[in-house]
């Protein structure tokens, strides 16, 4: 098991996210946004617009998910 941070995905905070792969920690980001945005935090809803918009340019949005595919994988596993 690895530990991102919401920071680490490109979000405005610290919040870590433990998985055993990437997609594990981006589905818990994604959740961690929108959770944080209906509690009205106007920074993680800049950073939810920014996920979303991502995806609308399929070659901008794979350039995201390939570069946290490999910093995930350099990460060490948690201890």
């Amino acid at each position: 098991m690895k530990t991102m941070t919401c920071s680490q995905m490109g979000g405005p905070c610290g919040a870590p996210f433990h998985g055993n792969t990437a997609d594990d920690v981006i589905k818990a980001q994604d959740k961690h946004l929108k959770e944080m945005v209906a509690q009205g935090d106007e920074a993680h809803k800049s950073a939810l617009e920014m996920m979303q918009a991502r995806w609308k340019n399929p070659l901008k949005g794979m350039g995201w998910y390939i570069k946290t595919q490999k910093d995930f994988a350099a990460l060490p596993e948690n201890k």
